[in-house]
């Protein structure tokens, strides 16, 4: 473990070293403020990992951290592991160019956690045991829930692992002077380690530096916009629509989302996409007990509605600050240097100087290995405890073995989102984060829920309508305007809308409930007899560990 981490902090340093003379296009001079500091924190959590690698002994240890995080830590890692670049950078570019549009992602983001809070973490705590599949297989038939639950997990997790690749591949580019190859090498590799080694443990304390980190610069920048303007939102707003070439418009709705159909299927997303990304999910596992878990979401809830208030001051800041100063702009394009996604990092620059850009810029690299590092925590897990445990191989595998092939699905994801994250370098991966969420929504989020409070569901059902719902989300987004028409150069999309979740949610539902109350087997009857000892067991944990014949 020691030699990896010192083969790790020498190529990180070798490769900075090197990385000014990369001759990358779009890339500016090597930032040694953010390159040490970058150094430093890659030092501190590969330290971290070393330290937890010696304290991950049992598969509870590596899945679950051994259930001794407490609520406030388990909620500081959550809000760690879902502030990520694309929140930072990506609302507070959309805040610099749509205006008052840009909240309805982070209104978005935030609704899904109410429904966490109140109709799933203390179910999900009591009946689960490492992934959000424990919980949906409880009563039913574990092979084939475990397979459709697993394969919705991978689904999301290399869809969002491949923007997270790309994005910060470009980001490391632009700020570090690497090369684009190197950075998503750099960033595979650190992943893997914080992963393999330290488990759940180092991937949450990754999250939670992470997040106190990010939750500090982003105050400081708040502050610094709001000192600016006299501390009033009035002269903010009114300085944001003087400068801004929509003028006034960038105080109403409708610039982003203009028809409703589209609103509402971005909003249902967003909201049940939360309650069904298998990374954010399996946090709840960590912790000892359904109150802990409560606890959990409500600190998160807290962190993460905080920052998006901060994004929302930060995007309208730059439109002020950034906009304006010929420094931040590409004299080439005429645009702001490295796209509106940067507004946030030149804001750092305009308000801290080159200082607190470079802090800010690890920050944002810190970000991005926080949150691939649970991605690729959750996909592994998926891999060897529902598939290979739990679906292929029960009864034949010890934990050792189970952990073993953990270690070697990390080691495998690891490689396929670094080899995809150079192929996707210059396609539009904007589509996959949204699919990701659709995903989410559509096979993972509503066979959870039903498994929960639904007495009638039955494997048939599930199985039926999550594929369904799987299906037709992808479909959707394939036959949409990003893929069809942006991608595949066709002249006009089959299926109007960018966001699939008001059909695909609703399709999953329908399939679900048809397929279910048709189920008259008696396979079926036993599952909805079990449904009173799940129930006792979801309210109070007190109970047999699975309900089904399997």
């Amino acid at each position: 473990m020691k030699k990896v981490i010192v083969l790790l902090t020498l190529l990180s340093v070798s490769l900075f070293a090197t990385g000014g003379d990369a001759g990358v296009s779009g890339q500016r001079d090597l930032n040694v403020p953010a390159v040490i500091m970058f150094l430093i924190f890659v030092g501190a959590t590969l330290g971290i990992t070393y330290w937890a690698a010696k304290r991950t002994k049992t598969a509870k240890d590596f899945y679950t951290a051994g259930g001794g995080i407490t609520g406030l830590q388990n909620g500081m890692a959550i809000a760690g592991d879902y502030m990520s670049a694309a929140s930072f950078l990506g609302i507070s570019g959309l805040v610099y160019l749509k205006g008052y549009d840009g909240l309805i992602y982070s209104i978005g983001f935030l609704v899904g956690w109410p429904i966490i809070l109140f109709m799933i973490a203390e179910q999900l705590r009591n009946l689960g045991k490492y992934t959000f599949a424990d919980v949906a297989s409880y009563r039913l038939r574990q092979k084939p829930i475990r397979i459709l639950a697993a394969f919705g997990s991978i689904a999301t997790v290399i869809l969002y692992l491949i923007a997270q690749m790309v994005g910060s591949g470009k980001l490391i580019q632009v700020l570090f002077g690497l090369p684009y190859e190197a950075a998503v090498i750099l960033v595979g590799l650190l992943m893997i380690a914080y992963v393999t080694f330290g488990g759940m443990l180092a991937t949450t304390w990754v999250q939670i530096i992470k997040a106190v980190l990010l939750l500090s610069g982003a105050t400081f920048m708040a502050i610094a916009v709001m000192s600016h303007f006299g501390f009033s939102f009035e002269a903010l707003f009114k300085g944001a629509t003087e400068v801004h070439k929509s003028g006034i418009a960038i105080m109403s709705p409708g610039g982003l989302v203009s028809d409703p159909i589209s609103a509402i299927s971005l909003g249902i997303a967003l909201m049940f996409g939360t309650a069904g990304l298998p990374h954010i999910l399996m946090r709840f596992f960590t912790v000892a007990d359904a109150k802990e878990a409560r606890k959990s979401v409500f600190f998160a809830t807290g962190f993460i509605g905080y920052f998006y208030i901060l994004t929302f001051i930060i995007g309208f800041g730059a439109i002020v600050l950034v906009s304006q100063n010929p420094e931040y702009l590409d004299v080439a394009k005429g645009t702001l240097f490295g796209g509106n996604n940067m507004a946030a990092i030149h804001l750092s620059h305009a308000v801290g100087g080159d200082l607190f850009l470079g802090f800010i810029s690890a920050v944002a690299f810190a970000t991005i290995l926080a949150v691939v590092s649970g991605l690729t925590l959750a996909g592994a897990s998926a891999i060897s405890h529902d598939l290979y445990a739990n679906a292929f191989a029960v009864g034949k595998v010890d934990e050792q073995k189970e952990m073993r092939v953990s270690k070697i699905a990390t080691v495998v994801l690891g490689i396929i989102a670094i080899i995809l994250g150079i192929l996707f370098e210059k396609q539009n991966i904007a589509f996959m984060v949204g699919l990701a969420f659709a995903i989410a929504a559509s096979a993972n989020f509503p066979i959870l829920f039903l498994s929960i409070y639904w007495k009638k569901l039955t494997t048939r059902g599930a199985v039926i309508g999550g594929t369904l719902g799987l299906a037709t989300a992808i479909l959707l987004v394939i036959l949409g305007p990003i893929v069809w028409v942006q991608i595949l150069g066709n002249a006009e999309a089959i299926f109007p809308y960018k966001y699939p979740a008001l059909f695909s949610v609703t399709v999953a539902f329908v399939g679900i409930w048809f397929f279910s109350i048709t189920d008259n087997s008696e396979q079926a009857q036993k599952e909805r007899d079990a449904f009173e000892a799940q129930n006792i067991r979801a309210q109070t944990g007190i109970g047999a560990e699975g309900a089904s014949e399997h």
